[in-house]
This record gives C-alpha cells, structure tokens and sequence, in this order.
C-alpha cells in the first residue's frame, strides 16, 4: 500500500489475484503476522534485476552505481532520407565508412529495412558495389543535405538470410569445472537445461554471438552448433 500508494481494499484484491495466478504460494507466519514467500519462489513474469532493485523501492536497497550506455546519436536528417527511400523503393547514393577498410567513398544502396541489436540501430540495404545485402550503421553515413535517389528498375534479389531462421545451441564453455559450469548455468537461467536456444533470423546471428560474447576467448558461456529452421 504505501509503495504504490493504493488503498486496503484495492491491496486486498490485488493480493487474492496473485494468489490464484502464482504456483508457488506465499507462507503466512502467524507471529510476524505477514506472508514469506517460500524456498521454491517463482515469479509470475521474467524480470531483470533492475526491476527487482525498482519493485523494492527502499534506499537501502537501490543499486549504488551505473555504467551509462554508449549515447549513439544518429542524425535525424539521414534517416529521414533513408525511410523515403525505403519507402518509395528507391536507390539512395551515400558515402560510408567502412571500420574494416577505411575506405569512404560514395556507393548505391537500397535501403530494405531498418533493425535493432539491442544496442544500435541497423539499416539493412542492398549492395550494388558488393552484389549482396549488408548492414549499415546510419551514424557512419556522411551527413549530406540532399542525398541522390533513382528509381530502383529490376527488383532486387530475394534476402535469403533475412527470411530463413537459425538455432543457436548455447552451453557453458566446454573447459569449465563442473562447478563453474553450474554456475554459470544459474547466472544465465539454464533452468536444469544443458543448454539454451536461441532462435533468430540468420541475418541477426551475429549479433546475437556478438552480445552473448560467444567469439571471446574468457568467454563463459560458447556456441556448441547452429542449425537451420523449418518455417
């Protein structure tokens, strides 16, 4: 009642609501004349720790510090001229920089579909110096006030990575102790599982071994196989 700030009886249907969705009730305590939620606990929903340390609301209890996200700024402007483009299935003409290469220089696209990794938006477009579909960091491209379009005349070749899914079978590092590997087994919710699945377009697999730092040597956790989906 005082956390969120309802009255007796709204907190008295709440809590007979809870009752009858949860699957492992609460223990009420005679003495202490309060419920203790017992050994087997288990949330109605997934949550992640910020929302445990949120839900408590109690300054003792609040996280004492926070690393704060890269400010990945895109310019407004850019992507606007993207979406028209997309939108009216044009090419668009732009000048990118390549983190591999170097090089920056200017090349035709056509632009498909934007996405998020969880950190930064993507826009993925068809090559027409490299013959194939890529991933394009908006913020990499040359800011310019009129970009040049064309009407884009053949259709573009079928995505075949974009439409088709993929497994990844995730299991703790296979050098990992027995105790290490149960560890990190309840660090990533395995949930008596040997491993997680993962399922995502093909298109997105490397984001996700990205993020799940499958490619890294100190690695945890290392991806065991990937496997093509039925759809």
């Amino acid at each position: 009642m005082q956390r969120f700030d309802i009255s007796t009886a709204q907190a008295a249907v709440d809590f007979r609501t809870y009752l009858s969705l949860t699957q492992t009730p609460p223990v009420y305590d005679a003495t202490e004349k309060t419920y203790f939620s017992s050994g087997c606990h288990r949330a109605l929903s997934d949550v992640g720790p910020e929302q445990v340390f949120d839900l408590l609301g109690d300054a003792t209890a609040s996280l004492g510090a926070s690393i704060p996200l890269p400010n990945r700024v895109m310019d407004s402007a850019v992507i606007a001229q993207l979406y028209r483009a997309m939108r009216r299935e044009q090419d668009i003409q732009v000048t990118y920089t390549s983190m591999s290469s170097g090089l920056s220089e200017p090349q035709w696209i056509s632009p498909v579909q934007f996405h998020f990794d969880g950190e930064v938006i993507h826009l993925r477009a068809w090559s027409h110096k490299h013959k194939a579909y890529r991933d394009y960091l908006p913020i990499r491209l040359l800011k310019q006030a009129d970009l040049a379009t064309r009407d884009r005349s053949p259709p573009l070749p079928f995505d075949t990575d974009w439409h088709s899914f993929v497994r990844l079978w995730i299991r703790p590092r296979s050098d990992l102790s027995d105790e290490q590997a149960r560890v990190v087994q309840l660090e990533y919710g395995f949930q008596e599982r040997s491993h997680i699945k993962v399922e995502t377009r093909k298109a997105l697999a490397f984001y996700v071994i990205r993020r799940w730092r499958l490619n890294e040597d100190k690695a945890r956790l290392e991806l065991e196989k990937t496997e093509e989906v039925d759809t």
